[in-house]
């Protein structure tokens, strides 16, 4: 089931679910794309009508923000629950390991995917770290086809949206993956850069709020929440959103 929330058309799944979901997509024989939309996307979106479209074709639509979750409340349709990307990434790691399937990375600074790429493998014995490739590029073609020879199974795509997004869009097919994630700054947390909010944080929903007061400079994008949901309201006020 699907809802939409300020013309972003969500899976209205649980974590475990979601993972379930993934799972059939990386054992499919096809390629596949998952967004995990957060309350900047949306807004992102709405200037964007390919970014939009990009989103709303996504084979997952997961909602990786709590404002999103918020929002989907104010608009009378509540979500079972957030489903961040870096959790749905360790599920899918998770699998991969399970089958014994090839990992790339791609995105962050130079040396954080390596660092990334030897954490999880230490984590997932089982899996392969078919390669990496740092986020500093202009020419696609020569990273297309790096990713496309080491032949994963499983693509991590953090280059930030809605580049991450595009180029999961546009090139995802030919790199042979099976499913392709965009994950923003997800590598860092697997790289150990940058620590996640602890557990009790991010049950009460603040994980916002923590990853705030470790960097003041994410102020203005913070400020976009609120914004998010005072278009929900509107948007319920208006009879607008709902789910299909």
């Amino acid at each position: 089931m699907k809802t939409d929330i300020l013309g972003i058309r969500f899976d209205d799944l649980t974590r475990e679910e979601a993972a379930q979901a993934g799972a059939g997509l990386l054992r499919s024989g096809s390629f596949h794309y998952v967004v995990t939309p957060n309350p900047e996307f949306i807004l992102s979106s709405e200037k964007d009508p390919e970014f939009r479209r990009i989103l709303n074709e996504a084979d997952l639509v997961l909602p990786d923000g709590i404002g999103v979750v918020y929002s989907a409340k104010i608009l009378g349709t509540p979500l079972k629950e957030r489903v961040p990307g870096i959790d749905f990434a360790a599920d899918m790691l998770a699998q991969l390991n399970e089958m014994g399937g090839r990992l790339f990375l791609l995105g962050a600074k130079p040396g954080v995917a390596e660092e990334a790429g030897s954490r999880i493998c230490t984590q997932y014995p089982n899996l392969v770290l078919c390669g990496t490739h740092d986020g500093y590029f202009d020419n696609e073609a020569p990273v297309v086809r790096a990713v496309s020879q080491a032949a994963p199974d499983l693509l991590f795509v953090c280059l930030g949206a809605p580049k991450q997004e595009k180029w999961m869009a546009r090139w995802g097919a030919l790199t042979g993956a099976k499913l392709a994630i965009g994950l923003g700054g997800a590598l860092d947390v697997f790289a150990g850069n940058v620590d996640r909010a602890p557990e009790k944080w991010r049950r009460m929903g603040l994980e916002w709020a923590y990853r705030l007061s470790r960097e003041p400079k994410r102020i203005g994008r913070m400020a976009k929440l609120p914004l998010v949901l005072t278009r929900s309201l509107g948007a319920r006020l208006r009879g607008k959103g709902g789910r299909s």
